[in-house]
């Protein structure tokens, strides 16, 4: 018997060398992208209900449009926890010009931090919409 051309093996090991990054890979592309479209969702949010506030004819009804809009939407971001989102509407303290709203969602929760082998990502998620007053 001559092993420098028995190849019988050769695609097993090359299998068992390659599953593990091919692996890593596709693991690391389902975690990221999972983050990334918890982040998006929340960007979304605050840009919408930036410009739902528009409508607000005082700050407390600006607040309490965005806030509302929030709450009601939140549902359509299927990786989003609804009891997780912290909406905060009010003017801007660096220009009386424009009117701000800011999400908060803690993603401490997600079944992404539960993962084995998960990088360090920040589980508190903070987006900011800016919209000026009267909408334009």
């Amino acid at each position: 018997m001559c092993f420098t051309r028995d190849e019988n093996g050769a695609s097993a090991v090359e299998f068992a060398i390659m599953l593990p990054v091919f692996l890593t890979m596709i693991f690391g592309i389902v975690v990221f992208g999972s983050y990334l479209a918890m982040i998006h969702g929340i960007q979304q949010l605050a840009a919408e209900a930036a410009r739902t506030s528009v409508a607000g004819l005082s700050d407390t009804e600006r607040n309490s449009l965005a806030t509302s809009y929030v709450t009601t939407n939140v549902a359509d971001y299927p990786l989003l926890d609804a009891r997780k989102v912290n909406v905060v509407a009010a003017p801007s303290g660096a220009d009386a010009n424009v009117y701000v709203v800011t999400v908060n969602y803690d993603a401490s929760a997600s079944f992404i931090f539960s993962l084995p082998f998960v990088p360090p990502l920040p589980p508190s998620i903070s987006r900011s919409a800016v919209i000026p007053y009267g909408g334009f």
